[in-house]
């Protein structure tokens, strides 16, 4: 400090970095415990220390500070043995002195990091030593409590540097977003991961960084320029479901649900369920839902149309998750789990959502007239859906609205368009009934 304050070498603030408390330190041993020590030393009548150690020992978790600076210390130390001439000097001169006994600064500087373990196992070998029947027992055993109080003090706060060390390292590849950065979180588990695409079941390389609080879906940055990953979604930890599928598991969240896989393992088959996971009423809306894969949909969900690549593609309902067709995701509700923005919905999430009932006129303006005159009859059914018409030679004929009702499932009852028969006679458009 005194060559600090000449101002040739290092500067004082450097010089307290390196030091942290060690003169707080040395000012309790100099003016209490040792005195206090000796003072019992010299008392014949009344040979016991462990009240002493008991009454001081509440102090020594000053070493604490000492111990979480160390390695900081060292570093500091490396810095400037590198970068000063004249710093270096002044090391070489200090270790040369007797009282370094030609030992490191370094070295000397451990001696604090190793007291409160030595105090405890001479402690420990203090009272096994002891007589059963000894007045200085009782207080002994207390006081290796309270040093053991103070070890643990002392790993807590090594423990702690390094969790803040390394939550910095981690925020730092992340580039140090507002919203993540928060000193409080702890870091549980990062790695790579891939996640399955709901709509073609490719997967891609992604990188989870899983917090007590928050699950983030990251991408690496083709450009590594201030941070190593871009962070894609954050997925609250609360309320957080975990579904397993035979080669991947699902994780769904309030904000978003993802279908990941172990990097290690290959996809051989399809492992999502068709139909997703059923919401509570109460969550729709309310959590991201998990995607049906659109190849394992043939036709529209809600009016089971087929689909093709042209004028009827596939959609997802951001509600519950379902393969529509364009005119039953014709709908935009404000969706909790996305910030209450609008978002694509069927028309049953909708109806749910918002609580409105849409005008007929709209409700019915895009159905086909054979979906209008089963209308009531297919409300009511087991099962409809268009089925394609063949004739005795088995070609394509006639596509045909089929409906089983739900009060008679032995019938099957056929809507199709007019047409001709081979008796000349007209199948006009309304339905025919058959029997199995």
């Amino acid at each position: 400090m005194k060559e600090a304050r000449s101002g040739k070498s290092i500067p004082e603030d450097v010089v307290k970095m390196i030091f942290s408390n060690i003169s707080s330190i040395y000012q309790f041993h100099a003016l209490f415990f040792l005195p206090e020590l000796q003072k019992r030393m010299e008392d014949c009548s009344n040979p016991r220390i462990g009240d002493v150690i008991q009454k001081l020992a509440p102090f020594l978790k000053m070493y604490g500070e000492y111990v979480k600076n160390f390695d900081k210390a060292v570093e500091l130390i490396t810095t400037w043995w590198e970068k000063s001439l004249p710093f270096q000097e002044l090391i070489v001169d200090i270790q040369k002195r007797e009282v370094c006994a030609n030992l490191t600064l370094q070295h000397h500087m451990l001696e604090p990091v190793q007291r409160i373990p030595r105090y405890e196992l001479l402690l420990k070998d203090y009272i096994r030593k002891l007589p059963p029947e000894s007045p200085d027992r009782h207080d002994a055993e207390k006081a290796l409590e309270m040093i053991f109080s103070a070890a643990k003090h002392s790993n807590a706060a090594i423990a702690e540097m390094e969790r803040l060390q390394n939550l910095w390292e981690v925020y730092q590849r992340l580039g140090l977003e507002d919203d993540i950065v928060d000193p409080s979180n702890e870091l549980i588990k990062e790695g790579p991961i891939q996640k399955i695409s709901f709509r073609n079941n490719n997967t891609s390389e992604k990188y989870l960084f899983l917090f007590n609080n928050m699950l983030l879906f990251c991408v690496p940055k083709v450009i590594q320029v201030g941070a190593e990953f871009q962070v894609r979604w954050r997925i609250d930890v609360e309320g957080m479901k975990d579904v397993e599928f035979p080669h991947s598991f699902l994780v769904s969240g309030k904000q978003r649900s993802l279908e990941l896989q172990l990097c290690s393992t290959k996809v051989t088959e399809p492992c999502s369920l068709l139909s997703p996971a059923q919401f509570k009423s109460e969550e729709l809306g309310r959590r991201a839902p998990q995607w049906v894969r659109d190849k394992l949909v043939t036709m529209c969900m809600r009016c089971k149309e087929p689909f093709n690549a042209i004028t009827r593609r596939r959609h997802h309902c951001r509600a519950c998750g379902y393969v529509v067709c364009a005119r039953c995701s014709d709908y935009r509700a404000p969706l909790q789990y996305d910030g209450n923005r609008p978002n694509r919905v069927c028309l049953e999430c909708y109806v749910f959502l918002t609580g409105h009932l849409l005008p007929e006129e709209r409700e019915g303006k895009h159905k086909g007239i054979l979906e209008k005159e089963s209308a009531e009859i297919s409300g009511q059914s087991l099962m409809c859906s268009f089925l394609q018409l063949l004739d005795k030679n088995g070609k394509g004929g006639t596509r045909g609205w089929f409906v089983i009702p739900q009060d008679d499932p032995l019938v099957l009852y056929v809507y199709a368009a007019p047409q001709v028969g081979e008796d000349g006679t007209g199948m006009g458009g309304h339905g025919r009934r058959f029997l199995p």
